[in-house]
């Protein structure tokens, strides 16, 4: 280069040049660059970047258009100043041909090339420039690179100018006018302006990353955040690529091996397609053996995107090596006098660069890390959505909905928190290597001892990973059970209150939880070990290394350089020492949680061709079923077998049978919820599915019924009024806008059963299955619906129907009957035919026939005014439904009406989980203290504290080691030295092993106080506080804030304080070393302190909104996987997944601008970290003639800490606030309120009450909410002892609110009730509950087996039980089955049929046998034989008891003593049935519409 950059003249004089040209650069007070290097390397290095940079970035410009931007101001200063540039350049050139063809000498050729090579660059940027503005971009990074590198080399130039300028007076003056103006000063201003008009200066240094890019916005959110606590308006809307809808089908359908189910079901190939598909599977069927691995999958999928951070992680660690290397260059520097000053500042200026990159470079990589996870938590949730809903029924009872709700939230956490770390696998041991090869150019040999003891650490590490990780599954395991359990109780919780059975379930829930703290426990232990190993491992590590190094050679000297360069890499050792058992920690709990995934997602699913769609050319028939053979799970026997049926189109079909003969089986054979184990299904057309139990919405009314279709007024108001549906719309506060809760809380069992009808009208589809969709509805309202829907004439009568019901008196009108007996169809035929058999059906019928009888005649002329009259505005068990004093009778209350219906704010009812704003109140932290134990708490820190001044003494010995003086080539003192710092290591070992278990025993005291405390609030709320609250919010708490509580809390505390401690103990020892820096300390810790202030405000609300916008994810899966049977007979599976999407990217659009915030944060105080390390050298530097180089030594490698310790404190401090949430969240229930005392001690009970069952109601009124009108009013009646009552009205008369109100589940707002003389108000809930007994309208099981569900208490012996089974004749059924009454019930009693579990309701009530029986509808889901056998056992059972029946089917109250007639929550009538027949009022009008007059 130097013979190309020299002329011939310069070449002759270019022997012994170097070493002058060395001389000028380094050895010598005025450094300057070679005029050689100048005119090329300096020229020539932001040229190639250009060229290099531009061909890549103009493709990626012309595929990605933002848009076109027009000429501004700006764009024409950008392009002038460019053009002047060019114009510069060329003029430069020109200017040295018109010196060669003048001047004596002959310029060299690089006078040529560079400036023509640097025109050609201005004109290429200044076209660059313009295409950016074409192509919609504002600025770029690319460009802005260019103009930073370009006016670093031409101030560099610029400098070396000035002075050869001042050198060069001989010059004529127009000469030197020329040089000035042209080369010296133009270029230097010319890139300066371009520099920073391109506005990406003023977004970030270096447009490194995309989140640095967006920083502007960022700022602006934190500025928000500052000022107000943030709302879901101020959150950015999500980036494409990472939405739902982009993320989650590159998993799910580019990598099919996700869904795996255990067979292949493509058998026939009737289209060209299928044949291909079945080719292909034969085809690989050898190397399908093998189960698909998830894991490459996810791989596959996030793995291009991840692997961007793996670069950015090897430039970070090469250039953490870099501040070790400076500092051993400044202990040279203060060491050796004769060094010129300017080196001191030039390693200085060297230090903050490379700190401020590596910083930039690391916040790069964080950014592309949290990403990915986010990303991959998007997938995970997606996938397993999409699983639930085509996972076949015997799969569904192998997961229950506790464990995939913890799929989602723990496991998809999991899996977020390690890909952070993922890369440490690989980049720790790259770290540990480079280290120890820095090591041994220091320390030589002496190293090796200091392996040695690493490699002694992997093993014991090794084990505590494999320990940890059977902790692991165990702790889950536990998690998925008890999260299960909570499930099942907040789903019945009524059934939890009504029998008093809370305390039970409280010791249920509370067993599991302490196995689950004994698992973490034993785990802590484990921890505290590993803690242990890992924080001394660096101590043990340098002390092993100094003491061979100083023993094994006596002439080996510890001076600052070798001790202080080694400490350094030592602390930098510390971190992938460190990191790496958490990492592997990581993988564990990862591992598990993918095996997990993997086995659910691998489940059986549904045959899609178990029923066939297509219609068969020439068939009249809709629905034919050919030899069919069904099954729950291919491991079970058939549930219905040899079955033959072929349904003509436009037919009703009724299908009757016992309770459990498989009449609800059938339907699920035809929807393809059932294995096919022989024979074929097919049903032509769309199908609609009314399901025994209605599955709704929580959602409005409206919503409800819609289902996804587009509204169509005339179609909407048939259906409502067809489904008697009108009169509801009237009484609910906001119409058909009114929201209904969870399950359908707030409305009735019949309202329930007409919305879920309704919906399935709407829908329009050729075949309806309705699974008795009429027993929950009053006798007058089921014979309406008849007419009006499901008849010869209704709305569906041109529609395929298959009605299974036990209303006998609708069989005449079917075209054919089915009698399924025991899973088979003994009697098939219409009416006329089955009863002409004489066989079991026309027996059954004769038997039942009699009670049944209707007068269809006088019916239809008087039902609407009926309706109208009886229709009361109190919809029964509904907190959220206001109620209207009396139905509106003239227009202007009319209008009134119709306003209010207007208005949906009046129906909401689910109260949305609420974030609360503000700082985290010192009163959350002081609750979170007092769980641990303020004396447990005060040890802890003590430790803390002991374990930090150890550490900083220790290191502070070493500075006073080697500043020991040499004699004869030895330190005298070394051996007490090394002895001293070998026991302050020591009693560092002790304090670390003894803070680490305090705090971890400490998290797992508070953990079991917050969670038994928060269970029992939960327990004893009232009723209204589960209608309003989404099961969804409870759940969040007992699994995701109780994670949160039981293992992130504790981890985060120690770390905390750790931080915090080391920050205290870097600042001391910088301030000790250079007392000037006690000038800056402040001004930058209050520069700190505002950041962290600045950035927690925003952070923590972010948090929280998160944390609020989870819930709803868990709530509506939930609801799913409740429905999905309903889903998938309506085909919605598509709906349904869109709305899971995007409750996901809502709560994604809350996670990412916390990302931002953590990189917007992490610049910003690394710099100043950076600025800290920078003084700290800066004032060793000047102070260089006072300061020993141990002490500056120790100085600097402690401030080399100090920047990761800081950002780590903020980050810490902000994640104990954030977390921290989790304590405030779950002791938020303790404020709600809450029902009277369970027990009053003393009891003042006599005992043995009530002895009589006498019941005195008097003045009764009662309202679901303190801002309602009374749902009852005025109500006072006296029942004797031994009477049975029926109580009777319209729906929403008030009849179950009666029922609730004798259990105190709603107070008496007015009045008083007495049993056996005493006022029921007075006594304790359980007191209450526990001597009256309830057979619910819902029957509500739960997981466990059926002696539990029986007695929960075990308070009854084994005979008693199995006597309770007789009397509710399910002792055959039960002594059947393999475990007799320890037969495990699936969760929600599914493997039993709803009959069976109606009975087991009534053996419950056998079993109380207590002097109060109450019925709520209990009867309404069975037939009507077993109707009849529980009639006559609760006759016969409960004969001196008094009995309270509110009933629907009027033939079982005819016998009663009296019947209780309620309309509009008022007492109509009360008297004996033959009376108030004879008086002709309500009741006589009821029994005539039942056919009992």
């Amino acid at each position: 280069t130097n013979l190309y950059c020299r002329s011939k003249n310069e070449n002759r004089q270019l022997i012994g040049r170097t070493r002058h040209d060395w001389n000028r650069t380094w050895h010598t007070a005025n450094p300057d660059l070679t005029q050689c290097f100048q005119n090329t390397v300096l020229v020539w290095l932001p040229c190639l970047y250009l060229w290099m940079c531009a061909p890549i970035y103009l493709i990626y410009l012309r595929s990605h258009d933002h848009g076109y931007i027009c000429m501004s101001h700006l764009n024409k200063a950008k392009t002038a100043v460019g053009l002047l540039l060019w114009i510069i350049c060329w003029s430069d050139v020109f200017y040295s041909f018109w010196e060669r063809s003048h001047g004596t000498s002959v310029p060299a050729l690089v006078h040529h090339v560079s400036p023509t090579l640097l025109g050609l660059t201005m004109l290429l940027a200044t076209l660059v420039i313009q295409y950016e503005r074409m192509k919609g971009v504002q600025s770029s990074g690319v460009m802005l690179m260019y103009w930073l590198l370009a006016l670093l080399c031409a101030t560099v130039a610029f400098r070396s100018k000035i002075f050869q300028a001042l050198d060069q007076v001989s010059l004529n003056p127009a000469q030197l006018n020329y040089i000035w103006i042209n080369r010296v000063q133009n270029k230097p201003y010319g890139y300066l302006c371009l520099f920073c008009t391109s506005e990406a200066f003023f977004i970030v240094p270096l447009d490194l990353n995309a989140s640095l890019s967006s920083l502007p916005a960022s700022t602006r959110m934190m500025v928000t955040g500052y000022k107000r606590p943030l709302e879901d308006k101020d959150l950015w809307s999500l980036n494409s690529e990472d939405r739902s809808q982009r993320v989650v089908p590159q998993l799910v359908t580019e990598q099919k091996m996700v869904y795996s189910p255990k067979r292949v079901t493509h058998t026939e190939g009737k289209e060209g397609r299928a044949v291909e598909e079945s080719e292909i599977l034969i085809v690989k069927t050898s190397q399908k053996t093998k189960e698909p691995s998830l894991f490459w999958a996810l791989c596959l999928t996030f793995g291009p995107y991840f692997l961007i951070s793996c670069l950015y992680k090897i430039i970070q660690d090469v250039l953490m090596f870099v501040g070790p290397e400076i500092l051993r260059l400044l202990i040279c520097f203060v060491n050796d006098s004769s060094a010129p000053s300017w080196q001191g500042y030039f390693y200085t200026a060297l230090l903050f660069i490379c700190t401020c990159v590596q910083s930039l470079i690391l916040q790069k990589y964080f950014h592309v890390c949290f990403v990915s996870g986010m990303r991959l938590r998007t997938a995970i949730i997606g996938a397993v959505y999409r699983k639930a809903l085509v996972i076949s029924s015997a799969a569904r009872r192998t997961s229950t909905v506790g464990e995939i709700v913890n799929l989602m939230s723990v496991d998809a956490q999991r899996f977020m928190d390690l890909i952070t770390y993922i890369n440490m696998i690989w980049s720790a041991p790259l770290q540990v290597a480079l280290a120890l090869y820095f090591l041994w150019q220091n320390l030589g040999p002496s190293v090796l001892a200091g392996v040695a003891v690493m490699v002694l650490m992997v093993p014991i590490n090794a084990v505590i990973a494999m320990k940890t990780k059977t902790y692991q599954v165990a702790q889950m395991k536990s998690k998925d059970n008890r999260i299960k359990l909570m499930n099942e109780m907040l789903n019945g919780i009524k059934v939890l209150k009504l029998y008093a059975w809370e305390l039970a379930f409280k010791d249920k829930v509370s067993e599991i939880r302490e196995s689950e703290l004994r698992v973490l426990k034993k785990a802590a232990y484990l921890g505290a070990v590993s803690t242990f190993t890992w924080i001394c491992a660096p101590f043990l590590v340098a002390l092993s290394t100094f003491s061979v190094f100083v023993l094994i050679d006596e002439h080996n000297v510890l001076d600052a350089q070798k001790a202080f360069v080694s400490l350094a890499l030592f602390n930098i050792l510390r971190f992938p020492l460190n990191m790496l058992p958490m990492v592997i920690s990581s993988m564990v709990q990862a591992s598990v949680s993918l095996k997990r995934l993997r086995v659910f997602l691998s489940h059986e699913e549904l045959q899609e061709d178990s029923v066939e769609h297509k219609a068969v050319a020439g068939s009249t028939h809709s629905i034919s079923i050919v030899d069919g053979v069904f099954s729950w799970s291919r491991a079970e026997p058939p549930a219905l077998s040899r079955l033959n049926v072929c349904i003509p189109e436009g037919s009703l079909v009724a299908v009757v049978g016992h309770v459990g003969s498989g009449k609800s089986s059938l339907l699920s054979a035809l929807l393809g919820e059932m294995e096919k184990l022989e024979g074929s299904v097919a049903v032509k057309g769309s199908v609609a599915y009314v399901s025994q139990q209605a599955w709704i919405q929580n959602s409005t009314l409206k919503d409800n019924i819609l289902f996804g279709q587009e509204r169509r007024e005339a179609w909407y108001q048939r259906v409502v009024e067809a489904c008697a549906l009108q009169p509801d719309l009237e009484i609910l506060p906001a119409g058909d806008e009114t929201e209904i809760g969870e399950k359908g809380v707030n409305l009735s069992g019949g309202q329930k059963q007409r919305v879920s009808l309704a919906r399935a009208v709407y829908c329009d589809r050729a075949v309806y299955l309705l699974d008795d969709p009429l027993s929950a509805v009053d006798a007058h309202v089921g014979k309406h619906i008849f007419d009006q829907v499901i008849g010869p004439q209704g709305l569906l009568k041109d529609k395929t129907r298959v009605l299974v019901t036990h209303g006998l008196s609708y069989l005449p009108q079917a075209d054919l009957i089915l009698v399924l007996v025991e899973g088979q169809i003994t009697e098939m035929g219409s009416y006329q035919h089955v009863v002409a058999t004489q066989g079991a059906f026309a027996e059954f019928l004769r038997t039942y026939a009699a009670v049944e009888q209707t007068d269809n005649n006088i019916y239809l002329n008087i039902y609407f005014t009926m309706f109208v009259c009886f229709f009361a505005p109190c919809v029964s068990s509904s907190p959220g439904v206001s109620s209207v004093s009396k139905l509106p009778q003239t227009a202007e209350e009319n209008k009134v009406l119709s306003k209010k219906a207007k208005d949906p704010e009046v129906g909401k009812l689910m109260e949305a989980d609420k974030a609360s704003t503000g700082q985290v109140k010192l009163s959350v932290f002081w609750a979170y203290l007092k769980a641990i134990g303020v004396l447990l708490s005060c040890i802890s820190l003590l430790l803390f504290i002991g374990h930090h001044m150890a550490s900083l003494f220790s290191n502070y010995w070493l500075s006073l080691w080697t500043d020991d003086p040499v004699v004869n080539g030895t330190q005298p003192d070394r051996m007490m030295r090394l002895g001293v710092y070998g026991a302050l290591g020591l009693s560092q070992g002790v304090a670390v092993f003894g803070y680490s278990l305090s705090t971890s025993i400490g998290g797992i005291l508070a953990s079991r106080c917050l969670h038994q405390s928060m269970l029992y609030d939960v327990l004893r709320s009232p009723m209204s506080f589960f209608e309003r609250t989404p099961s969804g919010n409870l759940v969040n708490r007992f699994a995701k804030e109780m994670d949160t509580i039981d293992s992130v809390i504790p981890s985060i505390i120690k770390m905390f304080m750790g931080s915090m401690l080391n920050v205290l103990g870097a600042c001391v020892i910088i301030l000790i070393a250079t007392p000037l820096l006690a000038i800056i300390i402040p001004v930058l810790g209050l520069l700190y302190f505002f950041v962290q202030r600045f950035y927690v405000a925003s952070s923590r609300q972010l948090k929280r909104l998160e944390s609020v916008s989870r819930s709803p994810i868990y709530t509506h899966f939930n609801e799913t996987l409740l429905g999905t049977s309903v889903i998938r007979a309506f085909g919605e599976q598509e709906r349904f997944i869109r709305e899971s999407d995007q409750r996901v990217d809502h709560n994604q659009k809350a996670y990412y601008p916390s990302i931002v915030a953590n990189r917007w944060l992490a610049v910003r105080l690394e710099f100043v970290g950076n600025c800290i390390v920078s003084f700290a050298a800066l004032f060793a530097v000047i102070a260089r003639e006072s300061l020993s180089p141990g002490i500056m030594g120790l100085s600097i490698s402690y401030a080399l800490q100090l920047t990761a310790s800081l950002t780590w404190l903020v980050r810490m401090s902000s994640d104990v606030e954030t977390n921290i949430v989790a304590v405030e969240r779950v002791k938020e229930y303790s404020d709600t309120e809450k029902e009277a005392e369970w027990k009053h001690e003393p009891s003042s009970l006599p005992p043995g009450w009530p002895t009589d069952g006498c019941i005195d109601i008097r003045g009764l009124g009662l309202r679901y909410r303190h801002d309602l009108d009374l749902a009852i009013r005025n109500i006072t009646i006296n029942i004797n002892k031994g009477e049975k009552v029926g109580i009777v009205g319209r729906t929403g008369a008030g009849k179950s609110s009666l029922m609730l109100g004798l259990f105190r589940i709603i107070e008496a707002a007015e009045g008083h009730i007495f049993i056996d003389g005493v006022d029921i108000a007075q006594l304790g809930l359980h007191e209450l509950r526990s001597r009256i007994t309830i057979i619910p309208q819902d029957p509500v099981l739960f997981s466990g087996s059926l002696r539990m569900n029986l007695d929960p208490f075990d308070s009854y012996s084994d005979e008693a039980v199995w006597r309770a089974l007789e009397y509710s004749h399910l002792k055959s059924f039960v002594s059947g089955l393999p475990n007799k009454l320890n037969h495990e019930c699936s969760e929600g009693g599914e493997n039993l049929s709803v009959g069976q579990r109606q009975l087991l309701c009534l053996a419950r009530a056998l079993l109380r046998k207590t002097k109060i029986l109450v019925l709520d509808e209990a009867t309404a889901a069975v037939d009507m034989e077993t109707d009849n056998l529980i009639q006559s056992t609760i006759r016969s059972q409960f004969e001196d008891c008094t009995v309270l029946t509110i009933a629907h089917r009027l033939n079982t109250i005819m016998d009663y003593t009296r019947v209780l007639v309620l309309d509009k929550g008022e007492m109509a009538e009360f008297d004996s049935p033959s009376n108030l027949i004879a008086q002709r009022g309500a009741f006589y009008k009821m029994a005539k519409d039942a056919g009992l007059v």
